[in-house]
């Protein structure tokens, strides 16, 4: 089931928490709790993207973005993910989500997010993220407009770019059933 006592909590917070410029890094805090376990006793990995959610509502209130997508009835899509999970996350861990905005194109705004553990990271997930509307997605411009952000348009990283390249040549739609 979605979190959505995790994701109100969430919300409220960013209310209360300082307004963030959209170049800054988010952080929220919170722990593994039994329902967020699979067989094995450890956070899901299913789970984990799950909570990725919630760093990216906490910045998206925090920098405006939340309120020019209420404002315009606008939606928030990830179109594609990729991620990288390295140490297990147990019951009852205290975990630190880190989320920044690191490109943007035309169409797309690219996140990082990780989370860590007594100071060690677990997991991380680089995200295509799209403002949509009723007429397709939005441009990247107008988004930034609404949010009061100008002249501000970080270019992707090596590996960031490696990656958004990758995705140009991975076929679409799937061409085997699998």
């Amino acid at each position: 089931m979605y979190p959505f006592i995790r994701l109100f909590s969430t919300l409220v917070k960013a209310k209360r928490a300082e307004r963030l410029s959209a170049q800054a890094t988010g952080e929220i805090k919170f722990r593994c709790m039994p329902w967020d376990l699979d067989i094995f006793m450890e956070m899901n990995n299913g789970r984990v993207l799950t909570l990725y959610d919630l760093g990216r509502f906490d910045l998206s209130s925090r920098t405006g973005l939340g309120e020019a997508l209420k404002e315009k009835g606008w939606g928030f899509a990830v179109a594609g993910s990729t991620t990288r999970y390295r140490k297990r996350v147990k019951l009852f861990d205290e975990i630190t989500m880190y989320t920044k905005l690191v490109a943007i194109e035309d169409r797309w705004f690219y996140m990082k997010q990780s989370m860590w553990v007594k100071g060690q990271p677990v997991s991380s997930v680089l995200l295509r993220t799209a403002v949509t509307s009723k007429n397709g997605i939005v441009p990247s411009a107008e988004v930034l407009e609404c949010m009061g952000v100008t002249d501000w348009k970080p270019e992707p990283d090596g590996w960031t770019k490696a990656w958004i390249d990758s995705e140009e040549e991975r076929p679409w739609p799937p061409t085997v059933k699998i």
